[in-house]
């Protein structure tokens, strides 16, 4: 059994709570770790260092941060695979998957490190006589940042590189399910040389969580998670006069037009829909097949695949999917799926009763795939976080769409076309913040932003990529004439040309 350290001022401190929660194997459902939640005495100590560390990191010249931030690149590349194991470890996820997702926060740093470029305000020459005006984007102070259980690694590396490298120092609350792969990064961050302060790690619960968004020396808050705790989090930090990004919930469909490569529409709905066991805000976890015979074709192609889905721990290196994080979340979604029975679907391959051999204990799941599901069953409103795919028929491409623009979340969505006229249309008149056209998860390179619309994203900014520089970054607009413009005397009606 290990316990699990807060990371405040440069230092690893074990907190002194009285209150604890295990960390479990979601192989075998044993408790592996314990994590203590700190105390409010220890999260106003993280957010005191990093105050104490933001002037002088604030006036830091943009290439020396820049600098740091490619060791730090480089040490998380030598790394990679211990960083994965502590992923799958404590979340379950295949070790490839995990692989995948550390390599997915690695390119937020790799943007980090062009900060220089992206902090370059804009000039303006003779404004009026004489008279220059120019922009600067600078450091808000110190930020907070909390995270989910599904990606432990990357979301909080969609955050804090980029919130660093413009200046700003970071309080970051992980998930409080595997924590880790936090603190491993953390000592690399450490490694790369980032003064003491400028990142600090506290481990909670909602006491944390409160903490940061009430604090007044925390400017900004970033959140990704389940839309209802997004909708608490936007509201309680901007009631106290924070900057908000919160990223909710999701139900992400994906079109299969007649014309679709049916083969490649299968293999890609599979990876979408049972990837990570379905435990991704950007999961497909609805397919919208547009006509009668696509829907049957559909149904018949993905019944065996998802049968035959190769299911098992991190350790085995052929398993295509392992458990999803929680005994709880296994309940939960054994629960959707017999709602999804008694509302009327036709459940076409159920995976509630699998079981591992030597892993009986563990929070298994098989892939469960749902036909003839309507848009008035539980299974369809919810976002399920499991490795359940439900078939939605549609007769037109136009009632496929509606569809998917009346549904509360607008995260991320899919068509499967050979059709340019309509993946055009699709991408111009879908309500929804990610599109992918003949791709499953449309997640945003680095250099891009990531977002959805509306139940999905609570705030005006994305994550990450530009819109992440200046979520993290106020504005500032000089104005400038030097004295020899006033030598005529005292001027009193407003300068112009």
């Amino acid at each position: 059994m290990y316990q699990i350290e807060n990371c405040i001022n440069g230092k690893k401190v074990m907190s002194t709570s009285d209150r604890s929660q295990p960390i479990f194997n979601p192989a075998t459902g044993e408790a592996q770790g314990t994590l203590m939640l700190s105390t409010l005495d220890e999260i106003n100590a993280a957010v005191a260092a990093a105050k104490a560390a933001a002037p002088a990191w604030g006036t830091t010249p943009p290439l020396r941060r820049a600098r740091m931030m490619f060791k730090f690149k480089d040490l998380i590349e030598a790394n990679m695979d211990a960083i994965a194991t502590e992923i799958s470890r404590e979340h379950g996820k295949t070790h490839s998957d995990a692989l995948g997702e550390v390599q997915r926060g690695l390119e937020v740093v790799e943007f980090a490190c062009g900060i220089p470029h992206l902090l370059k305000g804009e000039f303006s020459r003779n404004v009026g006589p004489n008279i220059d005006s120019w922009s600067d984007r600078q450091p808000l102070g110190v930020v907070g940042g909390i995270t989910p259980f599904n990606f432990p690694a990357m979301v909080p590396m969609w955050m804090y590189p980029v919130a660093i490298a413009c200046g700003n120092t970071f309080v970051l609350k992980p998930s409080e399910r595997d924590p880790s792969a936090v603190n491993l990064v953390w000592e690399l961050f450490q490694e790369a040389g980032f003064p003491d302060g400028v990142l600090n790690v506290v481990h909670g619960d909602k006491l944390a969580v409160d903490t940061l968004l009430k604090h007044p020396d925390v400017k900004a808050i970033s959140f990704v998670g389940s839309t209802p705790i997004a909708e608490y989090v936007y509201s309680t930090g901007t009631a106290h006069g924070k900057r908000v990004q919160a990223l909710g919930g999701a139900k992400n469909h994906a079109i299969i037009m007649p014309d679709a490569d049916m083969d490649k529409a299968v293999d890609a709905l599979m990876g979408a829909a049972y990837g990570s066991a379905g435990e991704r805000c950007m999961a497909i976890s609805v397919a919208v097949p547009v006509g009668e015979g696509t829907a049957n074709k559909l149904v018949e192609a993905l019944k065996p695949k998802v049968q035959s889905l190769k299911i098992g721990p991190y350790t085995d290196s052929d398993a295509e999917m392992g458990p999803v994080v929680t005994a709880e979340a296994k309940a939960r979604i054994s629960g959707l799926i017999d709602q999804g029975v008694k509302e009327g679907a036709d459940l076409v391959v159920d995976g509630r009763g699998f079981s591992l051999q030597g892993y009986e204990n563990g929070y298994f799941l098989g892939g469960t795939l749902f036909d003839k599901v309507t848009t008035d069953m539980a299974i369809y409103k919810t976002e399920i976080f499991g490795p359940v795919l439900g078939v939605v028929r549609a007769e037109s491409f136009a009632e496929a769409a509606k569809m998917i623009n009346d549904h509360e979340y607008g995260n991320g969505t899919a068509i499967f076309t050979r059709d340019g006229d309509a993946a055009r249309t699709f991408a111009d008149q879908i309500e929804i913040g990610m599109v992918g056209i003949n791709v499953p998860l449309p997640v945003p390179v680095a250099y891009h932003s990531f977002g959805g619309w509306k139940r999905s994203l609570f705030g005006d900014h994305a994550i990450y990529g530009p819109e992440g520089v200046r979520f993290y970054t106020r504005v500032k607009t000089i104005t400038s004439r030097w004295p020899e413009g006033i030598k005529a005397g005292a001027q009193f009606n407003f300068p112009t040309m």
